[in-house]
């Protein structure tokens, strides 16, 4: 083997064994990004004048029915869909439970 052969050989070395524990850095750094999750209740449209008349205590009817499936959307995709559930009645805390877990092509066609 010359010199160049060998160096070429231990860097291939060094690059595999580095490669491994680089990919778990960046795995870990990856999950460690924060994300936007919103859960929607429900849409709905109205003028801008009707807008502008809303005061305390108005009621804005949303397009969903009570029972019906609330989207769970992350950064602006939907990807799941759930039902709002209490989760402390002392805090007066609401959460969701997942109930469909939205596909890739799907969530974009849902949203």
């Amino acid at each position: 083997m010359t010199g160049s052969e060998e160096a070429s050989s231990a860097s291939t070395k060094g690059d595999a064994a580095s490669g491994p524990k680089e990919g778990a850095a960046n795995y870990e750094t990856i999950l460690k990004i924060p994300v936007t999750v919103q859960v929607v209740l429900g849409t709905t449209s109205m003028p801008v004048a009707s807008l502008m008349k809303l005061g305390r205590g108005a009621v804005i009817a949303l397009d969903q029915r009570v029972g019906e499936p609330v989207n769970v959307v992350v950064n602006g995709r939907v990807v799941a869909r759930g039902e709002v559930v209490v989760v402390d009645e002392a805090s007066s805390r609401f959460g969701v439970s997942l109930t469909e877990i939205v596909a890739g092509s799907n969530a974009e066609k849902a949203a």
